[in-house]
């Protein structure tokens, strides 16, 4: 039993030793210049929201009620951020 075991452990060890599934790479091997940066998959200009999504880096000014600067305020009118 104790043979058979033993022998079964020597086969495995000698299969999976010979594999080179992932070769490594060479010492001197630098950086692949085929390979583009980006911010989080997006891409420029872009970033990941909080849940998951690509959202870009600025605001629309069209797309808000009050101008830089300014909030809306209680009855919906536009207030300076300061005040």
């Amino acid at each position: 039993m104790m043979r058979t075991v033993f022998a079964a452990a020597l086969a495995l060890g000698a299969i999976t030793g010979s594999a080179q599934a992932m070769p490594l790479a060479p010492l001197g091997a630098g950086a692949n210049g085929d390979v583009i940066a980006v911010a989080g998959g997006c891409g420029p200009g872009w970033h990941r929201g909080p849940y998951g999504g690509c959202l870009r880096n600025y605001a629309n000014p069209a797309a808000h009620a009050c101008p830089r600067g300014y909030h809306i305020g209680p009855g919906g009118a536009c207030r300076g951020n300061g005040r």
